[in-house]
């Protein structure tokens, strides 16, 4: 099982690969706001278990259990963006947020999310209840 740093090179070497067709060792530090160097040290422990296959001044292939699990996570961020969403989370905080939570929520607990924001989705008479419950709720707060 990856750690939450391992989860989340896969996560943007998955988007960078989905993107623009390849993942470089810059543009994977960029977008992790990480030194070169780190990024470099990482891609060689996630060949290591399996998750790519790295040469040396040549790039990076996600193998086929790298990409599932950088679609998996891909999937888990969006969800949970979704989800934050739905339930009324102020634009400008989602992205902080679905960083601050996604490693620390099981696979159950994401399931269920997903599971809600589809009932929601079905059912958009509950999500403008649930939105008037939460605007009278907020209301009381202020």
């Amino acid at each position: 099982m990856p750690t939450p740093s391992m989860e989340d090179y896969l996560e943007r070497i998955y988007k960078l690969i989905d993107e623009k067709g390849y993942a470089r060792v810059s543009d994977i530090a960029e977008g992790l706001e990480v030194h070169p160097s780190s990024v470099t040290k990482m891609i060689q422990k996630l060949d290591k278990d399996h998750y790519l296959i790295y040469e040396k001044y040549r790039g990076l292939v996600l193998t086929p259990k790298g990409k599932k699990m950088g679609k998996r996570l891909m999937e888990r961020h969006h969800l949970l963006e979704s989800f934050l969403t739905v339930i009324g989370v102020q634009e400008e905080n989602i992205y902080k947020d679905v960083e601050g939570i996604e490693h620390h929520l099981s696979w159950d607990s994401i399931t269920c999310i997903e599971t809600l924001v589809e009932f929601f989705r079905r059912e958009p008479a509950r999500l403008e209840e649930f939105r008037s419950i939460h605007a009278e709720l907020n209301s009381d707060n202020l």
